[in-house]
């Protein structure tokens, strides 16, 4: 999945842990799908829907070790990035 930045190598405080960011798997998505790459596109969007729970509703991250979303839910900003990436898969 997707990072926003490596906990390993950052000296900012935090625990370490993270999840991957959802709306950033979008955001390639998204950049797959402008260079031409419309399979990608489309096989990213339906492994990111994967983890939509059974409302079809998003948090902020997910952890892929024990495959649950994690972080704030429902979280506004995974969904505007499905959102955007889905609009543009149309147009």
């Amino acid at each position: 999945m997707f990072e926003r930045y490596c906990n390993e190598q950052s000296h900012d405080g935090l625990e370490g842990g993270e999840g991957s960011f959802i709306a950033y798997g979008f955001w390639l998505t998204h950049v797959k799908l402008l260079q031409g790459q419309r399979d990608e596109a489309e096989r990213r969007v339906r492994r990111l829907l994967s983890v939509a729970n059974d409302l079809g509703l998003l948090s902020e991250e997910y952890d892929v070790s024990a495959q649950r979303q994690c972080g704030n839910f429902p979280q506004a900003l995974s969904h505007v990035a499905l959102i955007n990436t889905v609009m543009a898969m149309g147009a």
